[in-house]
């Protein structure tokens, strides 16, 4: 096997281990917070109240 064939397999591996980091993370953070937290817009919390203030 020629050292473009190995790095080839590294890539694929590397990349089959991101992608199950991210699954692994997608999960975690799923279960420890609810959908309610995480579709929130802090930013627009936080817009809201310097609008509130400055308005």
């Amino acid at each position: 096997m020629s050292f473009w064939n190995w790095m080839e397999y590294a890539a694929w591996g590397l990349s089959a281990l991101l992608g199950g980091y991210i699954v692994i993370d997608w999960i975690k953070t799923d279960a420890t917070y609810d959908e309610e937290v995480l579709t929130s817009s802090r930013e627009g919390e936080l817009e809201a109240m310097v609008e509130e203030h400055h308005g």
